[in-house]
């Protein structure tokens, strides 16, 4: 028992220090290779027994360890990787590292992934969105953001900066609270009830916006909570690009306009 207790902590902690993708729900039939002892049925066996029996199998393969075969799951919008030998006596949780390169095979692999994902625009309502930037700009970003997240206000700062050196570009940013910020949850109501860019910049500057008053009832926060999770979006922030294609984290200006321009051609 206290192997696999033991397991299991490894096991979650490797998952959040490896990667952390989001997946898609279209899978390729030809990532499932035919090996003999690991087929589906055997697979899902495995997750029962470390606590991921509602994840989906999304590729069973030889990896470049000998011996060792490469199991990809999607649990809860998320992409994670871990490793079995053929008789599943053993699961190794990652990263695996190429000595002579120094790079993380792991993560390359969950990356490849990932550049894959794309999220159908039409389910992000922008009704409630708050728009940084000419509403008539051809060019639009969704970004969802949380009041009191740190990295949130950093990267404001330089989505203002892109909007002044490029007008065709704006930024619908859908307020999503983030549970362990206990005060996000009644600050996005005020601002949105309020429908105030200027107060979620107040915020940002780390003073003080009043709470919301008992007619602001503000469903749609509750609704891009909802939304978020949906699309696997478990952080904040969050950049949703014109193709779709998903971006979590901050960048700096001359890289974000970089990065849209790279995901403009491609749509």
């Amino acid at each position: 028992m206290r192997i696999r207790f033991f397991l299991l902590i490894v096991f979650s902690l490797a998952f959040f220090g490896l990667h952390g993708s989001d997946a898609s729900d279209e899978y390729c039939e030809e990532e499932f290779q035919n090996v003999p002892n690991l087929g589906k049925s055997e697979i899902q066996q495995v997750l029962v027994r470390i606590g991921r029996s509602d994840a989906k199998i999304v590729s069973v393969r030889e990896s470049i360890v000998y011996g060792l075969y490469e199991v990809i799951i999607d649990h809860k919008g998320q992409y994670e990787m871990f490793y079995l030998d053929i008789s599943k006596t053993y699961l190794i949780p990652g990263p695996v590292i190429e000595l002579h390169s120094g790079i993380n095979k792991s993560v390359e692999k969950l990356t490849e992934l990932e550049k894959k994902r794309r999220v159908d625009l039409t389910r992000i309502p922008l009704g409630d969105a708050l728009i940084l930037g000419d509403k008539k700009a051809a060019t639009k970003i969704i970004v969802f953001t949380d009041p009191d997240c740190p990295f949130c206000a950093k990267l404001h700062s330089e989505l203002k900066k892109v909007v002044d050196r490029r007008r065709e570009i704006a930024f619908y940013i859908k307020l999503y609270p983030i549970q362990i910020n206990s005060d996000a949850y009644w600050k996005s109501k005020t601002i949105l009830c309020s429908r105030s860019l200027k107060l979620l910049e107040e915020n940002f500057a780390k003073r003080p916006i009043p709470k919301p008053g008992p007619d602001c009832q503000a469903k749609e926060v509750d609704e891009n909570i909802k939304l978020a999770k949906e699309l696997g979006i478990r952080g904040t922030p969050t950049l949703i690009m014109p193709d779709g294609s998903i971006h979590p984290g901050f960048l700096e200006a001359d890289r974000l306009i970089e990065r849209i321009g790279s995901h403009n051609r491609k749509k």
